[in-house]
């Protein structure tokens, strides 16, 4: 398993300081994955339950008891309202090879993770390119982005050493992560096995690590930025104001709306 050095790197601007993970001078070839389950009920066992509903346990041997207890455990824990799967992986940034931990964010910012198919492809460096250039309104809204693709992180760089123009990205306002032994794509479901690529899955987790919206595309299809920003600022809204929700399409300075059968006619009144 790869370690982290405790150190971070610190890039200070006007507005805020970012806080990066550790630089490596070198790319070492091992990633760790780190599952992660949780039961928002509190009380897995009442998870557990319909597996068990008419069945005979006196006809089960343990071991088989055992197996089929896992599979429900992870068939039935969704992405979205439970903790992200933990990794550590290098990344591209800056032109210098990172470590990048998703665990190191928590308490301390949101992150937008998204996945793409393969570097020096057509679609993709037209979504990579546009979270860069809006990155600086997400850094207003302490989030912090996170490419990842099956690629090596030598891949990346060629990648991000290429002019735009020629097809590539350019330098880059957030990391790339290198998921060449694709646990990253598997554990977020993502991965689409028979290719070992991975599906243009985005995820928004917040600072407590737990992921809050996801969307997944297929390989055609391009992802907006505009959407995931309204996304983004629609889940900082209702967890600052937790009495409220946010209707279709809501957008910052917006009428929200009052989860109450009484209370909530004072928005459809006004529609």
């Amino acid at each position: 398993m790869a370690s982290v050095a405790s150190s971070t790197t610190l890039i200070s601007s006007s507005s805020s300081t970012r806080v990066l993970p550790h630089k490596s001078s070198l790319p070492s070839h091992s990633l760790s994955f780190l599952p992660t389950f949780s039961s928002p009920s509190g009380s897995a066992s009442l998870r557990f339950a319909p597996l068990l509903a008419g069945a005979s346990l006196s006809r089960l041997k343990p071991p088989e008891l055992h197996r089929h207890f896992v599979l429900r455990l992870l068939d039935d824990l969704p992405l979205v309202g439970n903790k992200a799967p933990d990794f550590e992986a290098e990344a591209v940034f800056d032109q210098e090879f990172i470590k990048v931990k998703l665990s190191e964010y928590i308490g301390n910012k949101y992150v937008i993770l998204f996945f793409y198919p393969l570097d020096f492809t057509f679609v993709c460096p037209t979504e990579i390119t546009a979270f860069s250039d809006r990155y600086a309104e997400f850094e207003k809204l302490n989030t912090e982005v996170l490419g990842v693709s099956v690629d090596s992180v030598f891949s990346h760089l060629a990648w991000i050493q290429t002019d735009r123009k020629s097809g590539g990205l350019g330098d880059l306002n957030y990391p790339l992560i290198s998921d060449v032994t694709k646990s990253i794509s598997k554990s977020f479901g993502v991965l689409i096995h028979d290719q070992g690529i991975a599906l243009r899955g985005l995820f928004i987790i917040d600072k407590e690590g737990v992921i809050q919206h996801s969307t997944i595309n297929n390989l055609g299809i391009g992802r907006s930025v505009d959407e995931t920003m309204r996304t983004l600022q629609a889940l900082q809204y209702i967890q600052e104001n937790p009495d409220e929700v946010c209707p279709a399409g809501w957008k910052p300075g917006e009428k929200s709306m009052k989860p109450d059968p009484k209370l909530s006619k004072e928005y459809f009144s006004a529609i």
